[in-house]
């Protein structure tokens, strides 16, 4: 990607979703759910199911995968997820999770172009370090903020933490995912909704969600982001 310089009148702050923007980690995420299922004497639910809750916190997306459940069930459904995700890396079972075309390419153009760069996830603090150090990406971030100590998407919270470690008001900050909860979260929080198509959510989705923009490719990324 050819790096095209412009002056910065103002610092901004680009915050990235993980699973389904930068990274493709649906393989993963479904056979860490089908465990968690099983261990419970229960029928995984749909692959497709579970692509939809990607970008919730743990307990919240047992919560939509199985409404009529009790709490306990959403919590322990939680952990064995968390567990089966461990078992899978500690005996080499993870599945490649590859970063989506040009989006290492993308974060080093916003970087010469003075953008900050931060992530809010629903993966743990330890998940997202873990993908992040295993591409080399950790030291492009100011801020990264997961579901370890936020509400779940799309409360605001992680994004105004993200703010907050980079200074940026949210004139200047954009909020760049693949589901409507990313979305959402950004409205909630008065910050640029930008959706990409490349994910786990339907683009009209994204829209009816409030993003000003869904982008198929990374060049059409950095436009909408040059639009702030």
């Amino acid at each position: 990607m050819a790096t095209t310089m412009r002056p910065v009148s103002a610092t901004r702050l680009a915050i990235f979703d993980c699973d389904g923007t930068l990274v493709d980690s649906q393989a993963n995420i479904i056979a860490a759910m089908a465990d968690a299922f099983d261990r419970n004497g229960m029928v995984p639910p749909d692959p497709n199911a579970t692509r939809r809750i990607v970008g919730l916190s743990l307990v919240e997306g047992m919560q939509v995968l199985l409404p009529d459940a009790d709490a306990g069930l959403h919590t322990k459904l939680a952990g064995d997820y968390k567990n089966a995700f461990h078992l899978l890396r500690g005996n080499g079972g993870l599945m490649p999770e590859p970063l989506y075309p040009g989006i290492a390419e993308c974060l080093l153009e916003l970087e010469a172009r003075g953008w900050l760069l931060a992530v809010a996830t629903g993966k743990s603090d330890r998940g997202l370090a873990l993908i992040l150090a295993h591409h080399g990406l950790a030291g492009h971030f100011i801020s990264l903020q997961t579901a370890d100590r936020h509400p779940s998407k799309p409360h605001p919270s992680m994004i105004h933490a993200a703010m907050l470690d980079a200074g940026v008001d949210a004139l200047h900050t954009a909020m760049i995912g693949d589901t409507h909860f990313d979305i959402e979260m950004a409205v909630n929080a008065r910050v640029r909704p930008i959706g990409v198509d490349w994910g786990y959510h339907h683009p009209e989705e994204l829209r009816a969600a409030g993003a000003v923009a869904v982008v198929a490719h990374v060049e059409a990324l950095m436009a909408a982001l040059e639009d702030l």
